[in-house]
């Protein structure tokens, strides 16, 4: 692993949490980030699938302090578009070897997305940096524990269906971080434009990290 990827990957290790935004609207996706990151979030990620996610990446790239990554990252140009705006971490919802292949060659960390044991395996065979877990599972901290009880190698970063009211407890089963995704940038919340709302729950979200 290259000296980049590794200090990604601390920095990722230290943040604990990452804010994830998907909007249909470039303003609305900066205003809500910015939201979160004045509540504390360090490590934001904004899906490729959000008009101007790449000049949004380089835009928050480019500040001390934070750490970039873009989502719903399908394919290698996609991954070096996203690398070439500055993100440091790319994030799949599926499990592409040549995704991987390509963050790697990037000096980026990946983090495809699995749904199973076998395809967590498959992930970390292929090279994964993280193993995003996706979609959401009923119990979240119950299947991170299951998994690892037989696969504690792996570092798994579950995103949807991670909550203020589940965090610790998904910390607790051996998770190595989580997302944050509707369930801080709430639908409503990004229809009214309430970024105080948005920058209320995030700060929420990393006092009950620092408490836990």
């Amino acid at each position: 692993m290259s000296e980049k990827r590794r200090e990604t990957l601390a920095a990722l290790g230290a943040c604990r949490a990452s804010a994830i935004i998907r909007a249909g609207d470039e303003s609305v996706a900066r205003e809500a980030m910015r939201a979160a990151v004045r509540g504390g979030f360090r490590a934001v990620e904004f899906t490729l699938t959000t008009p101007g996610a790449l000049r949004l990446i380089e835009e928050f790239g480019a500040e001390d302090g934070l750490v970039v990554g873009a989502g719903t990252v399908l394919t290698p140009g996609a991954a070096r578009e996203a690398a070439s705006a500055g993100a440091r971490f790319l994030v799949s919802p599926v499990m592409d070897p040549e995704v991987i292949r390509a963050a790697a060659a990037l000096d980026c960390v990946s983090v495809p997305g699995t749904a199973t044991p076998t395809e967590m395996m498959a992930a970390d065979r292929a090279g994964a940096d993280l193993i995003k877990v996706f979609p959401a599972v009923y119990d979240m901290a119950a299947y991170v524990k299951q998994v690892l009880g037989p696969l504690p190698h792996l570092r798994l970063f579950p995103t949807s269906g991670v909550t203020a009211d589940n965090v610790l407890a998904v910390f607790q089963a051996g998770a190595f971080g989580v997302g944050f995704v509707a369930s801080l940038f709430t639908p409503q919340d990004l229809q009214a434009r309430a970024w105080d709302a948005i920058e209320a729950r995030a700060r929420g979200i990393q006092e009950l990290l620092a408490a836990g």
